[in-house]
């Protein structure tokens, strides 16, 4: 499968990875963040920029801009981000589409599989690429994909993985190698999942030999029949910081994104395993892209062309945890890490894996039908 056909995810704070035997060992050294650290400026040093007075309204995932980055647009443009969050693709799409395109914000960063879906439904712009002179700096294997051919309404931002959590102070990680084991009876009460619906059932999906794509009525009630019987093993949802359940002691073992178990190791809890299982990880990937009746878009395209720049990807990917498409930023980084396969899988695991897709509206509202149902049964 090439490195891009579509996907979902994710979030957070990392720095180096280490491969490990028992699968993919993810453990952090802790970067500290250097915007809280920043040297007295001297004189040789430039001045910010003076304030424009102009706000730009960026919607995100939480955890998955760090504010050295913030901090440096606003100090070279004068104009200040307004940061808001979101926990799941469908929360920030309702939210959009009840706001109706009022312009409330200026940039979201919506899974690939969302892009064709809100580009449809007109909640999108066409984005004007001769705006971005740092968009030369991406992987081909990334841009002009089937689901947005020639990067009409989203650029590439960062990509990873969703696979298993394992705290090997209390579970053994060699006894954990497949989503079918989080429903072993010995886990109840201790197995963390995604609150991302498409998520949840592509796990359930692939355990059954289907497709987490699937448009299958009766395979994806399959997958919620098979999900109720995971709910006793459930201690809880959470994809706004997936691994605060683990660093807490609340969960042991459940689903997490790569990024997400390095910021635990970077945290303390250097006993937390990523591994990918058996029947495949769910690659994903984030993008920019400008609501309808974004009010501010010269900013946004200033934001979009900043965070594209190598030194920025590269400072991005290595502390929040998860891959760049910045193929510039990827050149410049340490070996360990741009050739570490627990960040940029191998071929013969994006082989197995599978990246998610638009399913289309139909399917959707079945998904979205037996996800209501599975969370207000358990």
């Amino acid at each position: 499968m090439p490195i891009l056909s579509p996907q979902r995810p994710a979030r957070p704070l990392y720095q180096l990875f280490m491969s490990a035997t028992l699968g993919m060992t993810l453990v952090g050294a802790s970067l500290g963040l250097s915007a809280c650290n920043k040297s007295p400026k001297t004189d040789n040093e430039p001045q910010a920029a003076q304030s424009t007075g102009e706000t730009l309204e960026l919607y995100n995932w939480s955890e998955y801009m760090p504010q050295e980055i913030l901090d440096g647009f606003e100090a070279e443009t004068g104009i200040k981000v307004n940061y808001t969050t979101y926990d799941s693709n469908e929360a920030m799409y309702a939210k959009l589409k009840l706001l109706n395109n009022s312009g409330q914000y200026d940039l979201v960063v919506p899974a690939t599989y969302y892009i064709g879906k809100m580009s449809k439904e007109g909640l999108l712009q066409e984005i004007d690429k001769t705006k971005l002179s740092n968009f030369k700096n991406l992987d081909t294997t990334f841009i002009n994909t089937k689901v947005d051919p020639d990067n009409k309404y989203s650029i590439p931002y960062l990509w990873g993985s969703t696979g298993l959590a394992i705290n090997s102070e209390t579970v053994d990680p060699a006894s954990v190698n497949s989503w079918s084991d989080l429903w072993r009876p010995e886990f109840k009460g201790q197995v963390m999942m995604m609150n991302d619906m498409r998520e949840v059932f592509a796990m359930a999906l692939t355990t059954l030999g289907y497709s987490g794509n699937t448009t299958n009525p009766e395979e994806i009630k399959a997958a919620y029949d098979k999900l109720t019987t995971l709910m006793p093993n459930v201690k809880t949802f959470n994809s706004d910081a997936a691994r605060m359940p683990y660093l807490e002691g609340e969960t042991n073992v459940g689903m997490i994104w790569n990024g997400e178990a390095v910021m635990a190791n970077d945290e303390g809890l250097t006993s937390l395993v990523y591994k990918y299982p058996t029947e495949g990880a769910v690659l994903w990937m984030d993008n920019f892209a400008i609501p309808k009746n974004a009010a501010h878009l010269d900013a946004a395209y200033k934001f979009i062309d900043y965070v594209l720049r190598p030194e920025n990807a590269q400072l991005i990917s290595q502390e929040i945890g998860y891959a760049t498409p910045n193929k510039a930023a990827r050149e410049q980084m340490p070996d360990e890490i741009k050739n570490n396969p627990a960040i940029y899988p191998d071929a013969a695991t994006i082989a197995k894996a599978e990246f998610q897709e638009d399913v289309g509206d139909t399917a959707l509202r079945v998904y979205q039908q037996y996800w209501d149902k599975l969370k207000a049964n358990r």
